[in-house]
Order: C-alpha cells, then sequence, then structure tokens
C-alpha cells in the first residue's frame, strides 16, 4: 500500500514541520542566501568576491551557505583548471527566479528601516526595567 504524504497532494505547506517545503523556507528564507542571491545578481563571483561584497559573513557561514545553495540547485559551482583554482559562482535557471522576491524584501527593508527603528527604540526604552 502506498501512502501519499499530505504536502505531495496539496503542493505542500511549510507550517507541517515534516513538509519538505519547510526546508526550502529556511533556506531562503536565511540572511545569508538573500545576501548571496543579492550578490550575485549580475552575474557569476569568486568565493573571495562574495566575502568582499557581503560584509560580516565568515568563511565557513559562505561555505556552508553556497553548498547548501548547490545542493538545492540555487547557485551552479564551477572549478577551471588553472593554477591556482578558480573557482565561481552563479545563479541557476531556478537562483535566477528568486531574484525578484529576494529583491522586493530588501527593498522593503531600506524602505522600513526608519520605521522599524523608531520602534525597536520606543520599546526598548519602554522595556527597559522590566526582567
Amino acid at each position: 500500500m502506498v501512502t501519499t504524504q499530505p504536502w505531495s497532494v496539496l503542493g505542500g505547506s511549510p507550517y507541517r514541520a515534516d513538509c519538505p517545503t519547510r526546508q526550502i523556507l529556511d533556506r531562503i528564507g536565511d540572511r545569508w542566501t538573500v545576501l548571496i542571491v543579492g550578490a550575485l545578481w549580475d552575474g557569476s563571483a569568486r568565493f573571495s568576491e562574495l566575502r568582499r561584497r557581503i560584509e560580516g559573513v565568515s568563511q565557513k557561514m559562505l561555505t556552508q551557505t553556497l553548498r547548501g545553495l548547490e545542493r538545492d540547485g540555487l547557485v551552479h559551482r564551477t572549478v577551471y583548471p588553472e593554477v591556482p583554482i578558480r573557482v565561481e559562482y552563479k545563479l541557476t535557471e531556478a537562483g535566477r527566479t528568486l531574484r525578484e522576491p529576494l529583491r522586493a524584501l530588501e527593498e522593503w527593508s531600506i524602505t522600513h528601516l526608519g520605521g522599524v527603528s523608531a520602534s525597536q527604540e520606543t520599546y526598548d526604552h519602554a522595556n527597559q526595567n522590566t526582567p
């Protein structure tokens, strides 16, 4: 007897802990993914270029995120047999479809920065003495 998972019939539900769409949402919602996709917006880049473009990302996090994106089919890694070896990363066709939604999030954060900062200040001030 073959049992069908509910997400296969319904197209997935990231609200269910056992649904594979949750893993995809976790990947694309990760801050480093958002920044890597943005950094690869215009084409390919080497690892060192990505590190320079994305301030604050550690070598370990950049490596882990790129590997995850490659595994998920969102980033393509090309190794050129040169001395020294050159490795470049670029968005796949699927990865390029993320550009617009993630760009919208980036623009939203820029547009609403002032309001969010003001809310944080107000909240922090009101809860200063709360244990």
